[in-house]
């Protein structure tokens, strides 16, 4: 006798079960998917915004909108002060002459001063100032820029000081000559200037006297000359 088979409760209710299950967890999953993109998109555009670095973002500003690097800017700042020397702090009077400074003070690299005041010399008191110069121009003999102290030491440590490129002078002369009273004079510190591609000299904290020397009337007195001689000594590897 064949029997047929009878429907099977427990398959049909266990793939309603199933059904109901995915049906009751699609909402979850695509939930669940949503999110991971969301995630997924927000680290996407973190990332995509953090690819310059702010180290990397302010030196493109800089290289943008900077004149010098920092580093560069410190190379660059005037050292020392615009005090006058002890030994001579009585015998000038600070002044204002704007134009006259503005001409003693030079730019980054091109030499004159890198920060100075306007001063007046006062009467009865003697001041010697020196000036290294070129032989081979006498015009040169009384020049714009002289020094409170007779040079001394190296000659390439001397060039630094003051700022001298082997150009300007071979130093093979020297003036010295007496400030007369009531001389208006510039005195500061050297600027760094550029001799050539291969030699700058920086700023210097040595003091630099700047003198606008009119023919008829010399803002300096008692003048001597003297000649430059070899003079060595053993080198001390410098």
């Amino acid at each position: 006798m064949n029997i047929a088979p009878m429907p099977s409760v427990f398959n049909k209710n266990h793939h309603d079960v199933k059904n109901i299950e995915l049906s009751a967890t699609t909402p979850l999953l695509r939930s669940h998917k949503v999110t991971r993109q969301l995630f997924l998109t927000s680290l996407i555009i973190s990332l995509s915004g953090c690819a310059t670095s702010p180290i990397e973002h302010t030196k493109k500003q800089c290289l943008e909108n900077c004149s010098t690097t920092p580093v560069e800017a410190a190379k660059n700042q005037c050292i020392g002060n615009i005090e006058l020397p002890v030994e001579y702090a009585g015998a000038f009077e600070e002044t204002v002459d704007e134009p006259l400074l503005s001409r003693a003070i030079g730019n980054t690299n091109k030499g004159s001063l890198c920060q100075a005041k306007v001063y007046v010399s006062k009467s009865a008191v003697k001041i010697p100032l020196y000036r290294a110069w070129n032989s081979t121009n006498p015009n040169n003999r009384l020049g714009k820029w002289w020094a409170f102290n007779l040079p001394d030491g190296k000659i390439a440590q001397y060039r630094s000081d003051y700022e001298i490129c082997y150009q300007f002078s071979p130093l093979d002369k020297l003036t010295q000559c007496t400030l007369k009273p009531n001389t208006k004079v510039v005195i500061g510190t050297g600027q760094s200037i550029t001799c050539d591609a291969y030699l700058t000299y920086p700023v210097s904290a040595s003091k630099q006297i700047y003198i606008e020397i009119d023919p008829k009337s010399a803002s300096v007195s008692d003048c001597k000359d003297y000649d430059g001689v070899f003079n060595w000594k053993p080198s001390d590897g410098k």
